[in-house]
């Protein structure tokens, strides 16, 4: 990565700046903490990693977290695996995530979206009044403090109801969308063993919908520790026998009650992508996701109660978690169900137009399918509203940037953000008052002490190296569902480099403070000694029209040579001639490297996806290296099975 200074595609204003969260944290953390009062974010950053235990004392007590029992100090251990955050308190999330609905009981907390794109306000008083009511139920079902609850429902109000319910009971939350098949939803949910499922008829995506009553009837079969299911009728189909309804749960006019619980306990379970073997399923606490959203909401996306929060997620995302998480400071959060793009591609900018919303968050490949759509969103919608448009799920290409910048409006604040489902929130990413840079993350997290490292545990600035957290962060699972002895959860991140979080992605941390994604580590090329990302080369081969999509793969051979292929997905009517081959590898060649260059371009029938949407490229190496199809991938946890047969006779072929 060069170390040059290019000029920032955007600055905040001074007005920005001045009035933004970050900053009056600053201010009132230097008067009360003896944090910096000069130096701005970089020196606010170093003071968060430096002095880790007065930060989040500073974070609790700027945002008014209300402790029922006080800690006795904020971390009782430090050591990684099994930090010990805030020993002795008592809280509860749901009443942090409902505290708006004393203040401002008529204003929208929700505002539902669906294919008509006409939102649908729910009230604060009235969620909270149907919280009160549900987790009055769920206690009459016998639900405890520690019992699973589990969902499988769309982006709709219910879903964030009964999450908010059931950790007002101490329940521990987890969920699955119902564009998950019956194999995929058990592997997850059959981990934690549920006492409650709720579930829903069916659901509407791309103009059409999608009656999933047998898919509820096999799960109803096959989690024998439910004690009640509740049916909920987004379709209007009539409750099967021996379910509960909806709306006679949440019927009653009652004022939610909170359990408090400690700061460690469960609050919901979520799960990796699990592309190898049953998916790991993920415990986050109470109190680690209440402190840890609370700065990522409110100081680094800049979020309060005059704001309206849009991302476009669904329930079986760690995103929709998060999403829910605008609660805490106040905000209206915008809950979409339906497709990314019907019944076009512009459909999440009609959204963000008529929600008015002022932060948008997306997937990378949304905004690049915008670009090659030729869509024009500031030409075609109002969306003088919105201040910030946020990235996740791969890294932003420059050319992501760059359409943002000209397409939307040259003021915008362009967050592109990296974390993950192990910590339910970003290491790096936004930052209100840092410049952007092209193709850049603003700067790593407060609280983050973000590192990239080389092969001996060394850290390294403006070279590629693996993403490194030297210190606990709140939200970092407490544990994982059976494991017993912390083994899997070890394996996981502390098996490189004992005693520091190894994410398992290339990053690059520059000189100006900034943060690169390359892609992750554990399918990375290396080519020569020379690591590269998959994301350069998936950047510069998808902007030909041909190609839809694309994936490349670098293999060990046998003799010490190395093979590294590109598949690619052709755009309908497209042929992979000589010219065409030809462009490709000109295209990689120009804009990174003759490194980069395959050793092989290889048209496929698709690229196959975990079901959140990412591609697989670690199982389809393992494939083409020998390994059975069965134990090279868990196949619940793939969006189509059957793309996998052709890298599978590949393989057979090449051997």
């Amino acid at each position: 990565m060069s170390t040059v200074n290019p000029e920032p595609l955007w600055r905040p204003d001074p007005q920005r700046t001045a009035e933004a969260q970050v900053t009056r944290f600053q201010t009132w953390a230097a008067e009360h903490h003896g944090a910096p009062s000069d130096g701005g974010y970089p020196a606010l950053h170093r003071w968060s990693v430096d002095e880790l235990e007065t930060f989040w004392k500073a974070v609790t007590e700027w945002f008014d977290v209300r402790f029922s029992t006080p800690f006795t100090r904020v971390l009782g251990d430090r050591a990684m695996p099994g930090a010990e955050w805030f020993p002795g308190a008592t809280l509860n999330y749901a009443e942090h995530a409902l505290r708006a609905a004393a203040g401002r009981p008529d204003e929208p907390a929700l505002l539902h979206v669906d294919e008509t794109h006409e939102p649908r306000p729910v009230t604060w008083s009235e969620l909270s009044r149907q919280v009160g009511s549900l987790a009055a139920e769920l206690r009459r079902l016998g639900v405890r403090p520690g019992d699973r609850v589990s969902a499988y429902l769309p982006n709709i109000p219910q879903a964030v109801v009964a999450l908010l319910a059931t950790a007002a009971v101490g329940g521990v939350w987890t969920s699955c969308a119902p564009d998950f098949g019956a194999r995929s939803v058990l592997d997850r949910f059959q981990q934690v063993e549920p006492v409650v499922l709720f579930t829903v008829d069916g659901y509407r995506y791309g103009g059409k919908e999608h009656d999933r009553r047998d898919v509820a009837a096999e799960l109803r079969r096959e989690l024998p520790t439910l004690r009640a299911v509740v049916h909920v009728p987004l379709l209007g189909t009539e409750t099967p026998e021996g379910a509960l309804d909806w709306s006679a749960l949440t019927a009653a006019d009652q004022e939610p009650t909170f359990e408090q619980v400690p700061f460690d306990h469960p609050l919901w379970v979520l799960y990796s992508s699990g592309t190898t073997g049953l998916p790991k399923a993920i415990v986050q606490s109470q109190g680690g996701i209440l402190v840890e959203h609370l700065k990522q909401l409110g100081l680094h996306c800049d979020l309060g109660p005059e704001d309206r929060f849009f991302w476009y997620t669904s329930t079986g995302w760690m995103m929709w978690n998060f999403l829910v998480s605008g609660l805490l400071t106040g905000t209206t959060v915008v809950l979409y169900d339906g497709s990314p793009g019907h019944p076009d591609t512009g459909a999440q900018w009609r959204i963000a137009e008529r929600t008015g919303a002022t932060l948008y968050g997306t997937s990378a490949a949304y905004v690049m399918a915008c670009r090659k759509a030729d869509v024009h969103p500031a030409r075609d919608f109002d969306l003088s509203k919105l201040r910030c448009v946020a990235t996740t799920g791969s890294p932003l290409p420059p050319d992501g940037f760059r359409w943002l910048h000209e397409e939307v409006r040259d003021d915008l604040w362009i967050a592109s953000v990296s974390g993950g489902t192990d910590v339910c929130s970003c290491f790096a990413g936004a930052v209100p008052t840092l410049p952007v840079y092209t193709g850049e993350l603003q700067a790593p997290c407060l609280g983050t002490d973000l590192q990239a490292w080389d092969p001996s545990g060394r850290p390294v600035v403006d070279e590629v190296g693996e993403l490194v957290v030297t210190n606990p962060m709140p939200s970092m699972p407490v544990y994982f569902w059976n494991d017993p002895d912390g083994s899997r959860y070890h394996d996981s991140y502390f098996g490189t480099y004992p005693g520091a979080w190894r994410h398992g992605d290339w990053i690059t941390l520059s000189s100006r403070g900034t943060v690169v994604i390359h892609g992750r580590s554990d399918s990375t090329l290396n080519r020569q000694g020379v690591r590269m990302g998959s994301a350069d080369i998936y950047e510069a081969v998808e902007r030909l029209p041909e190609i839809k999509e694309s994936l490349v793969i670098g293999i060990e051979q046998p003799d010490g040579g190395y093979w590294m292929p590109l598949f690619v997905h052709l755009a309908p009517g497209a042929v992979l001639d000589q010219a065409l081959l030809d462009r490709i590898k000109r295209t990689i060649r120009e804009e990174l490297s003759p490194r980069h260059v395959p050793d092989e371009v290889i048209e496929v029938p698709g690229v196959p996806h975990t079901l959140t949407g990412k591609r697989i490229e670690v199982p389809v190496k393992r494939l083409l290296q020998g390994t059975p199809l069965d134990k090279a991938v868990n196949p619940g946890s793939i969006d189509n099975l059957d793309l996998l047969h052709f890298y599978e006779n590949l393989a057979r072929k090449r051997a």
